[in-house]
C-alpha cells in the first residue's frame, strides 16, 4: 500500500529510502477509503488533512451564490489532494473536495508532515519541489485564465492534461476551465473541424 508513496518521495526528491524512514513515514500517514460521491472536505471546514491518492479522482471545487460549481483542481493518482491554505493556516476552507471515483489514499496531518519534513530528507526536499511546482502551475493556471481565449485555455489543457478529457466529464471540464457546457461543446466541435 505504501510503496506507491515510497516512490513518489524517491523520484521526487532524487534521494532513497532507508528501511528505518520507510517505517516513519508508515507511521505517520494514514490509509483511508472514500467513496464516489463521497467528501474528504466540505466549505466551512478546516482541511486537517492532505491526501496521497494511490487510485482514483476527486475534484476540489466551490459553489456560488447562483449553485454553479467552480472546479479549482483535479486529482488521480500520486496526486495530493486538499486545500492547502486551510491546511496550512488552520482557516475554514471555501471549497469541497468530493470524490470522483471510490478512491484510496494515504491522509497526513499538518503536525506529521512537519515531523517527516524534520527527520526523512527526502521528504522535505520532496515537499519543496511540489511547493514550487505548485506556484508555477498555480501562476500559469491564473495567466492562462486571464490572458487567454476559451479555445486556447482547452488546447493548453489537453497538451497539458490529456487524461482529463477522458478521465472527467464533460460539464466538470467546462468548470474547470470557466465556460459554459454550450461553449465547450462548441470549442470541440469546431476542434473536429480543422
Amino acid at each position: 500500500m505504501f510503496e506507491p508513496l515510497f516512490q513518489y518521495f524517491e523520484a521526487k526528491s532524487g534521494l532513497s529510502l532507508s528501511p528505518e524512514e520507510k517505517i516513519v513515514i508508515e507511521q505517520n500517514f494514514r490509509p483511508r477509503k472514500l467513496r464516489k460521491k463521497q467528501y474528504l472536505l466540505q466549505e466551512g471546514e478546516v482541511c486537517k488533512y492532505m491526501g496521497f491518492i494511490l487510485k482514483g479522482a476527486t475534484r476540489m471545487f466551490s459553489v456560488d451564490d447562483k449553485g454553479h460549481d467552480h472546479i479549482m483542481r483535479f486529482g488521480m493518482e500520486s496526486w495530493w489532494v486538499g486545500d492547502y491554505t486551510s491546511y496550512m493556516l488552520g482557516t475554514t476552507s471555501l471549497f469541497h473536495i468530493e470524490m470522483l471515483e471510490d478512491t484510496s489514499m494515504l491522509t497526513v496531518t499538518r503536525d506529521q508532515i512537519e515531523y517527516l519534513v524534520t527527520h526523512v530528507p527526502a521528504v522535505a526536499k520532496t515537499i519543496n519541489v511540489i511547493d514550487k511546482l505548485s506556484a508555477i502551475a498555480t501562476q500559469k493556471r491564473i495567466h492562462d485564465s486571464i490572458s487567454l481565449t476559451a479555445e486556447e485555455r482547452y488546447e493548453e489543457l489537453a497538451r497539458t492534461y490529456p487524461d482529463f478529457l477522458q478521465r472527467f466529464p464533460q460539464n466538470m471540464i467546462a468548470s474547470y476551465l470557466g465556460v459554459s457546457a454550450e461553449t465547450l461543446s462548441r470549442i470541440k466541435k469546431n476542434r473536429t473541424y480543422r
